[in-house]
């Protein structure tokens, strides 16, 4: 059994059973994928995946569990890489950050512009997806770490760092209606908000919304006539009169004149941004402190405390005294 031939069948896991794409990821060839996998199938005694003719259609039930396995020692093998690279190499690497696009763009710059300030001859990479796309990309060790808003349900496999609270705005152009309650914001009721076409986060994208949860408390089913995975695609659409916007208040910035943002804090619970990587990962320095750039209080001792705890109530409840900043 080798690794290369670990690295194979995960990532034709990961490319939804799809051989030529496996080999185009790998930058190797269709046919030596299939010859390994054929081998190591033939070593192991057991078909790894289920085929029609040729092709392949699952796993069998003990193909799930190695794959699962596979993928816990292709971790350990990244780790044991980075314990050398940090020895030999303490200030050089690769950072792989996955994240929503509203993080990545209105709260990641800062922290990107600071790390780098401290470690130039690390080569940073942001990916952007959906919190599905971003638990993928995690668990298939595409990326080392993965920030998240919400459906942290989907992150059970991983070690999950509570960073800061986030709240919502509504957002309307000048001549709306509902620009009235700017300066008074807290006169604002779902009630209200529920006559007007809604536009905001895809359903989806945070599991059952605190939106969804603040309509359904008053018994009014929101009128959503878009929905996006981006602040600023979501700021367009109110721009161009299709609706009334809700989105994250870090979104509305000072470019944003000509939109008016209604701080809807009281309408809608704080949402939790968090952090995550993936259990038995060696993190690198430099990764611990982009961990702390992006948090203050996750400090490397703090992080290291959470490594140690067997799920991650139990790393909330090791957080549960310390005041999180609200964005």
């Amino acid at each position: 059994m080798k690794l290369q031939q670990l690295r194979y069948i995960v990532e034709i896991v990961n490319q939804n059973l799809n051989i030529t794409e496996a080999a185009e990821s790998l930058y190797t060839s269709q046919p030596g994928i299939s010859k390994q996998v054929r081998l190591l199938e033939s070593e192991l005694g057991i078909n790894i995946f289920e085929r029609n003719g040729k092709h392949i259609k699952g796993l069998t039930p003990a193909g799930e569990k190695i794959i699962s396995i596979a993928r816990e020692l292709l971790v350990k093998a990244q780790s044991i890489r980075a314990v050398a690279e940090e020895q030999t190499r303490p200030n050089s690497g690769v950072l792989r950050i996955a994240s929503p696009n509203t993080q990545a763009r209105y709260v990641l710059p800062k922290v990107i512009e600071q790390f780098k300030a401290k470690y130039p001859n690390v080569s940073l990479h942001l990916h952007q997806g959906s919190p599905t796309q971003i638990y993928d990309a995690l668990m298939a060790g595409e990326v080392d770490l993965a920030i998240t808003t919400e459906a942290q349900y989907l992150f059970e496999e991983a070690i999950l760092l509570p960073c800061y609270m986030w709240n919502r705005s509504v957002i309307v152009k000048p001549d709306h209606p509902l620009a009235k309650y700017a300066n008074q914001p807290h006169l604002l009721t779902v009630e209200e908000l529920g006559k007007y076409d809604l536009i905001t986060y895809t359903f989806g994208f945070t599991g059952q919304s605190d939106l969804d949860k603040a309509f359904n408390k008053v018994g009014i089913l929101p009128n959503i006539v878009f929905t996006a995975t981006d602040a600023d695609v979501i700021k367009t659409y109110v721009r161009i009169g299709l609706g009334v916007g809700i989105m994250a208040s870090m979104a509305h910035t000072e470019m944003d004149s000509d939109l008016v943002a209604i701080n809807a804090s009281h309408l809608f619970q704080s949402s939790m941004t968090q952090i995550a990587f993936k259990r038995g990962t060696f993190l690198r320095n430099y990764m611990y402190d982009f961990i702390n750039f992006f948090s203050p209080h996750l400090t490397k001792m703090q992080v290291e405390k959470a490594e140690q705890l067997r799920d991650n109530t139990a790393i909330l409840r090791l957080f549960e005294h310390t005041q999180l900043m609200e964005k």
